[in-house]
Order: C-alpha cells, then structure tokens, then sequence
C-alpha cells in the first residue's frame, strides 16, 4: 500500500522558518523524483520546488528561490523543504508529490511549466504564516 505522509507544517510569524518532511513507503521510491506544490484558498494547486532522483538536482518556484530548500534522504525515502523567511503568503496547504518524474520547463514567454508522471500525493498539511 503506496502511502505519503507530510509533516513538519504549523503556524509561525512571518520572517520565521519551518521545516517539512514527507516519507513515503509501500514500494520501491529510489528512482522516484520527489516535490512540493501548495495551494492556498481560493487558487489553484502551485509547484513549489522539486528534486531529481538521480543527479539531486533541484528545481524551484520563482517566489521561493533563496528561500527555501529542498533536500532529499534515499535512504529514508524521505524528502524535505526547509521554508526560511516565510511571508504571509506563503500561505498554504503543502502536498507532497512522490513520482516517476518531475519536469519541470520554462516556455518561450518564461512560463513554469510542470509536468508530473505517476504521481503519488499526500493529504496536505497546512502552514499558515501570520503577520
């Protein structure tokens, strides 16, 4: 049974830091690449930052980049992102996506296109940043 769990998420005051974590379990993850998205109420579900698994190279979203980091444990198969200088909107529900790939590309009009394979999602976890 493919499972993803999130944790880590919470309240802090702006300009303060949270660290999430995500595990996932139920088969084989070591060539999975691994991400975050957000949505926060009243939008759509965005992509936050993701990490390959092969070279752990990592991709960010323009409003987090120096920011946040994304890290990732194969051993645990555990993926995390350590939020610093948090703003009042990042506010948001974080999922967890555990899949076969991640891609993430820029169009021609410097668009961040996402596109997700087999993707498996945890529940989502809240973090709400006060200001």
């Amino acid at each position: 049974q493919v499972q993803v769990i999130e944790s880590g998420g919470g309240l802090v005051q702006a300009g303060g830091s949270l660290r999430l974590s995500c595990e996932a379990s139920g088969r084989n993850w070591s060539h999975a690449d691994m991400g975050w998205f957000r949505q926060a109420l009243g939008k759509e579900r965005e992509f936050v930052a993701s990490v390959k698994y092969n070279s752990g190279s990592a991709n960010y979203a323009d409003s987090v980049k120096g920011r946040f980091a994304i890290s990732r444990d194969n051993a645990k198969n555990t993926v995390y992102l350590q939020m610093n200088s948090l703003k009042p909107e990042d506010t948001a529900v974080y999922y967890c996506a555990v899949a076969d790939s991640i891609v993430v590309s820029t169009t021609t009009y410097n668009i961040t296109v996402v596109t997700t394979t087999n993707a498996n999602w945890g529940q989502g976890i809240q973090v709400t940043v006060s200001s």
